[in-house]
């Protein structure tokens, strides 16, 4: 369940590269971009900002759509009001700062302060259960509803998300180099038992499934 984000090739290091403009669409500015992140919807949310890639300017999201005939998101950013503008930004990578608010604190004694730690500290860090397993490391950092949910990736029982909230997280000490979390009320399998999939629709599994249909080849039942 590794992320489709990747670092971004110079520039301020607490950004990811999200998003390739690949074309103008209209009048007013709005561009269409290859997707370069498992959660687009997050992303792209009107009031996100985003950076083309070197650059501290910010593009700042009023409108985002998936392209309903083809692949890719449609975008149209305060700054830009024209199609002239928007023509400079083709063929421009855009990155999203993931450094930008703060990240879930479950109270608690040893627990890193709130006010201090951010999505990309979160990153890389190991999941352990309370005996010690290790279940994984987060890969990523996204917006569901009114909560975050941590990517975890490789470990025994198999990639997961977790939510963050206290009924899953008994310790959160990122600094400290640790999450645990409670395996049982995670509903993970048996240690050794991988986990299987459990559905989300990746941006990766939408690209392929596009590419099946457009070979007239059936969708695959879900």
């Amino acid at each position: 369940m590794a992320s489709t984000e990747r670092p971004p090739s110079g520039g301020a290091l607490q950004r990811r590269v999200v998003a390739l403009v690949r074309s103008v669409h209209g009048l007013h500015g709005m561009v269409r971009v290859e997707v370069l992140t498992d959660h687009p919807e997050d992303r792209f949310a009107p009031g996100s900002v985003l950076f083309r890639e070197s650059s501290a300017e910010p593009l700042t999201v009023t409108t985002g759509e998936l392209v309903p005939d083809g692949p890719g998101w449609r975008l149209r950013f305060r700054e830009i009001q024209d199609r002239s503008a928007a023509e400079r930004l083709r063929g421009s990578y855009l990155e999203a700062e993931l450094g930008s608010r703060p990240v879930f604190r479950a109270d608690g004694e040893g627990d890193d302060d709130a006010a201090g730690v951010w999505w990309d500290e979160v990153v890389g860090v190991p999941v352990l259960s309370p005996s010690g397993e290790a279940l994984g490391t987060i890969g990523d950092v996204y917006r569901a509803g009114a909560a975050d949910v941590y990517a975890v990736e490789g470990g025994t029982r198999g990639d997961f998300e977790l939510p963050a909230v206290r009924d899953f997280i008994l310790e959160f000490a990122p600094r400290q180099g640790r999450i645990v979390v409670d395996p049982v009320a995670l509903d993970l399998p048996p240690a050794g038992r991988r986990a299987r999939p459990r559905g989300r629709r990746t941006v990766r599994a939408a690209r392929a499934n596009s590419a099946s249909t457009a070979n007239g080849e059936p969708e695959p039942p879900p």
